[in-house]
């Protein structure tokens, strides 16, 4: 099944042509004027993959790729026509998979969609055919069930991503381990993401958010580890 594309872009004549680029490649497109729009689209129907521009009437890209965030993995590739340094950093802290600046070669645009669609498809795979583990992975009040891929703190479900359940079961599977950040981008990630290590700061204060006692400690300018707790 072909895979879908959301362009998120108030731009008309970008649309197309992204659009045009894309279905020639074979996908299935939506196209999307508003961040309000792609988000009631999120909840009722989410697509593969977003293309999003940042500049957008009313929410802007930033803040939508911050809200997909919380509740997903799945790739966004940002278009913009702010080349700044510190945007590229911004939108890629954020958790985009990728960052494009206008005027951008439509070709290098689907080149690099199908490079996250690949490795989107390769994830989901891995995650399926993994074979259920009937243990509960524990330190303390963290709980890790690896047959639900659910996770507890403090006796409260905590809803998190599939990245997030990852990093902390890495972490936990080795406590007072020290991760460096380039391991745990690999790990998490895989070997061929194109962002910065900045992506795993990111996630680490998204669960520090959601568990704010958990004692995930920064190893300065190394990386991260769990601390273990008494049981």
């Amino acid at each position: 099944m072909s895979s879908t594309i959301a362009i998120v872009e108030d731009d008309p004549h970008i649309q197309q042509i992204v659009e045009a680029y894309l279905q020639k490649e074979g996908y299935h497109t939506i196209r999307l004027e508003t961040a309000e729009a792609a988000w009631d689209l999120w909840k009722t129907s989410p697509p593969d993959v977003w293309v999003l521009d940042i500049m957008l009437p009313g929410m802007n890209g930033y803040e939508f790729c911050s809200r997909i965030r919380q509740e997903s993995d799945m790739p966004i590739i940002i278009i913009s026509a702010r080349d700044e340094e510190v945007d590229k950093v911004m939108g890629l802290e954020l958790g985009s998979d990728d960052y494009l600046t206008k005027p951008f070669s439509p070709r290098e645009l689907v080149a690099r969609v199908n490079r996250v669609v690949k490795r989107w498809n390769k994830f989901k795979n891995s995650q399926s055919s993994v074979e259920a583990d009937h243990s509960i992975l524990q330190s303390g009040e963290l709980h890790l069930s690896m047959v639900e891929r659910l996770v507890w703190w403090q006796g409260e479900e905590i809803d998190v991503t599939a990245k997030e359940f990852n990093l902390l079961e890495i972490l936990i599977s080795q406590l007072n381990r020290a991760f460096s950040r380039e391991e745990l981008l690999v790990r998490v990630w895989g070997d061929d993401y194109f962002g910065s290590d900045r992506a795993v700061d990111d996630l680490v204060k998204r669960l520090r958010k959601k568990m704010p006692e958990v004692p995930i400690e920064t190893v300065w300018g190394y990386g991260y580890r769990l601390k273990e707790q008494d049981e």
